[in-house]
């Protein structure tokens, strides 16, 4: 079974609910990982994506923060969720595809402005993340020995030169320091995955965020690429297709991110 599968920081399910629609039926992936949706879950307009055809639905959600949501077209089964960084947020969930690969939404804190966890306790909360993140998948906690597992989502960090606009003006600004390069790279290996969207687009710079700050985001492409699709050696050999959705960062009251794309083999 070929399934595609999407991830996408909407920023505000409820606000951008039109936007995922669009998204839905022109690009048709049978899974879509939502971050950032800023809405409880009873809240998420569940029956609106079910009219479109993605009936089934596992979610996380907080009011007006963080959440987590993972829509499908075919049966998926709730794989639970972990609380990375100890945080009490709803940045993971987990489905369980028809025969039995699990997909992991995880949305990774941002980390404020600073990169120094005592001048900056947000940045302090995203390296524990990722420390929690690496330590979960060194215990197979990714899929139970680093199989059959996908892990997508908004990782907050651009670990590539090629994946930020300026690889030197970036090395002291959060998304693209050495120790979160490094934490994620970690976190990486140690849950075994292949990076899919570079696996198959290994050459060039890609963005998948701009910043609502620029005048004419499309003119000054100052992107970094935050989101990302991983998968265990097993599935990563079964993917094809990656892509990023750049023009959706042109639709009307878009997100500042894109979606990203890559197809599966299952």
């Amino acid at each position: 079974m070929r399934v595609k599968i999407a991830s996408w920081n909407i920023n505000s399910v409820r606000l951008r609910a039109g936007l995922v629609v669009r998204f839905l039926r022109e690009e048709a992936p049978d899974v879509l990982c939502l971050q950032e949706c800023k809405s409880p879950v009873e809240k998420i307009p569940a029956a609106v994506f079910a009219e479109a055809g993605y009936g089934h639905i596992v979610a996380r959600g907080e009011k007006g923060y963080n959440g987590v949501a993972i829509l499908s077209r075919v049966p998926i089964e709730d794989a639970g969720s972990v609380d990375f960084g100890r945080l009490g947020h709803a940045r993971h969930v987990a489905a369980r595809l028809p025969g039995g690969a699990v997909v992991h939404n995880v949305y990774v804190p941002a980390g404020g402005d600073i990169p120094d966890r005592v001048q900056n306790p947000k940045f302090g909360q995203k390296l524990d993340f990722l420390d929690h993140l690496a330590a979960w998948g060194a215990d197979g906690g990714a899929g139970g020995s680093q199989a059959g597992a996908i892990l997508v989502g908004d990782l907050n960090i651009a670990p590539r030169e090629d994946d930020v606009w300026n690889h030197r003006a970036l090395l002291d600004v959060v998304s693209h320091t050495p120790v979160e390069v490094e934490r994620l790279a970690a976190a990486q290996a140690a849950g075994g995955f292949v990076d899919v969207t570079r696996a198959h687009i290994p050459e060039g710079r890609l963005y998948s965020w701009w910043s609502y700050r620029a005048a004419d985001w499309a003119a000054s492409d100052r992107g970094r690429r935050l989101d990302h699709i991983w998968a265990t050696p097993d599935l990563a050999g079964r993917a094809s297709g990656s892509r990023i959705l750049r023009e959706a960062r042109g639709w009307e009251q878009p997100s500042d991110h894109v979606p990203v794309m890559a197809d599966f083999d299952l």
